[in-house]
């Protein structure tokens, strides 16, 4: 697959593990996930992607059941930038990047995997947040530590494509739990990509190991002193 809006190949790739949601009362979802509001997502991709460390990923599932995830590391890109998709070029294939800020942008990459992304700063400027990782509560802790197993695992594709992220359809992006508290971030460079590598666009949550790959000489934590989500921080 290729990393976020460039044409290198991604490395992260793994096997699909399907693990049953935990079901939970339709009622309760409003409260215990509330959408991120539009304006969240007014404002660059640079101020707007490491905020988004510790928000949730969550899908409302056929079955009533509900499907989610802590976000764990993102990316950002911009049209001024030449690892953007956006950057000198406007397509079809693109054009949900150039559009409204707090929708999903989801592009194909080798023809079979998929890349989930958040346009944000403003209509007509190419700027959006690939989400790189997540860590999903009771599953194992690289089922989603990457953009393609983050798509395969939420069932992301395509057909998401423009959708609004703000909880008006069955996947939106939530505030971060109330149990979440402050996080320790690492900023560091992008993933995969030919020019702008010195740029410091990628985050991620410190002590998680669901991280898709971690800066130069940062150890990857022992597991008695990983975090990780569990079910309660969805409440």
């Amino acid at each position: 697959m290729h990393c976020l809006f460039c044409k290198q190949p991604c490395q992260t790739w793994a096997k699909k593990v399907v693990v049953p949601a935990t079901p939970i009362a339709t009622h309760r979802i409003a409260k215990d996930f509330p959408a991120l509001s539009q304006s969240f997502f007014c404002r660059p991709a640079e101020v707007v992607g490491p905020e988004l460390v510790g928000c949730r990923l969550a899908k409302r599932q056929e079955d009533g059941s509900l499907l989610w995830g802590v976000i764990v590391e993102t990316e950002a890109y911009s049209q001024d930038e030449p690892a953007c998709h956006g950057y000198r070029r406007r397509s079809p294939q693109n054009e949900t990047l150039f559009g409204e800020p707090g929708r999903f942008y989801v592009y194909v990459s080798y023809g079979i995997h998929h890349c989930v992304n958040v346009v944000t700063d403003r209509a007509e400027w190419a700027n959006g947040v690939l989400l790189r990782a997540i860590a999903l509560p009771d599953e194992p802790e690289r089922v989603a530590a990457g953009p393609a197993l983050l798509a395969r695992r939420f069932g992301l594709d395509p057909s998401h494509d423009r959708a609004a992220v703000t909880g008006e359809n069955d996947v939106w992006l939530a505030t971060r739990p109330a149990t979440f508290g402050t996080p320790t971030i690492v900023s560091t460079t992008r993933i995969g990509i030919s020019q702008g590598q010195d740029l410091p666009w990628r985050w991620y949550l410190k002590n998680c190991r669901s991280i898709s790959r971690r800066a130069k000489g940062d150890r990857t934590p022992p597991l008695q002193q990983a975090w990780a989500p569990v079910a309660s921080d969805g409440q």
